[in-house]
């Protein structure tokens, strides 16, 4: 089954969190914020605004103010459609195929009391637990002696680093996770 695509989801959340935007201002955010933990470039943004207000999800504005470069740049408003399908979208529980969009769900969430992160953050809390024992059993079954170590050195250090990331990954949602519980 192909994965769902993402872009429009977060060009979704990002019109949102600020009312209206051009597809300029996206890039930027793109460049600026979101970089981090996802990339799009402008060939993949102006098709997907088209598909997107073809679809019903956003609108665009009547031609904007004057910008710098002089042409009229065009607003995105989210419809009550669009504001559906973001809702679907961050409601929807993460998978081991999809805990990817986990920063991505975090980063369009603008309240701390909202009632999408604690499931959000418990579902996460799941998946790096399962990842991390499972990375934690590879590593007793790959490597069961200090000969198996030597002789795959690099895999071993690949693994251990994993091994700790998961793990601090852990501890931080479980921080995370009782602190929404408070």
């Amino acid at each position: 089954m192909p994965k769902r695509r993402t872009l429009p989801y977060i060009l979704l959340g990002l019109i949102h969190s600020n009312q209206q935007m051009t597809g300029y201002q996206m890039m930027q955010e793109f460049k600026h914020e979101i970089s981090d933990f996802w990339t799009a470039s402008h060939s993949q943004i102006y098709p997907e605004l088209q598909r997107m207000a073809d679809d019903g999800w956003i609108r665009p504005l009547a031609l904007g103010k004057k910008v710098a470069s002089k042409r009229n740049q065009t607003y995105y408003q989210v419809t009550t459609t669009g504001e559906q399908v973001l809702t679907e979208w961050l409601e929807t529980p993460l998978t081991a195929n999809d805990d990817e969009l986990f920063p991505l769900k975090l980063f369009f969430i603008d309240d701390q009391n909202s009632k999408l992160l604690p499931p959000l953050i418990s579902r996460q809390l799941e998946l790096s637990t399962e990842r991390r024992n499972y990375l934690r059993h590879r590593m007793t079954t790959v490597f069961p002696n200090q000969t198996a170590i030597q002789a795959h050195y690099g895999h071993y250090l690949t693994l251990s680093r994993g091994i700790e990331r998961e793990s601090n990954y852990v501890s931080w949602l479980k921080k995370l996770d009782a602190e929404m519980k408070r």
